[in-house]
């Protein structure tokens, strides 16, 4: 499937563009190769883009004061991607965002984006709705973190994303559900013996 016809996939619950509306949206996205490891932003950039991962798979982190990696989110073919409290504010990012396995994102820049937004309208209510299902995520992550247990969040990951055991290294599930990485490993015995 070509990433026109992804990139209508995920768009078309939210806003029905035109064949044409969609074709000049899409045009103004570039693609742009991550080997694994590389980097999509790194702290202190500034976030003037927003992504729409093709394939591959990108981490969310923020370094502790030990120097340690802490997972704060993911994302799958298919999801947008970008860090929307540097590129609102148009401040140096306070997260880095990593392939961990060859990813291909298409982006487009938040001047380009701007543009669209003024020459077809439903493209800005796109972006609304994105921001808002972005807001809504980072609210059920907290209170998830605040209220539920490791079990049940563990098992709230494996229902949203069930091959991310496939492609994610157990100690970054572990720090992103906030548990000990044998804490994870006792709790999938539990479930799977």
């Amino acid at each position: 499937m070509d990433i026109i016809q992804k990139i209508k996939i995920s768009i078309d619950p939210i806003v029905s563009l035109s064949d044409n509306e969609l074709l000049t949206f899409c045009n103004a996205f570039d693609a742009k190769r991550l080997r694994k490891n590389e980097y999509f932003l790194e702290e202190g950039q500034v976030c003037d883009f927003v992504g729409f991962l093709n394939y591959g798979v990108l981490i969310y982190f923020k370094c502790n004061e030990s120097g340690d990696e802490v997972a704060t989110d993911f994302a799958f073919a298919g999801d947008w991607v970008n860090n929307n409290q540097s590129r609102l504010a148009n401040a140096p990012s306070a997260i880095n965002i990593r392939a961990i396995e060859e990813t291909e994102v298409f982006l487009i820049k938040q001047n380009d984006l701007n543009k669209l937004y003024i020459q077809i309208p439903k493209i800005e209510r796109l972006g609304r709705i994105l921001m808002e299902q972005a807001y809504l995520k980072i609210v059920e992550q907290t209170l998830e973190l605040q209220v539920l247990s490791a079990k049940a969040r563990y098992e709230n990951l494996l229902k949203k994303h069930p091959e991310i055991f496939q492609k994610v290294q157990l100690y970054h599930i572990a720090n992103y559900l906030g548990i000990a990485p044998k804490s994870l490993s006792r709790i999938r015995k539990e479930l799977f013996g």
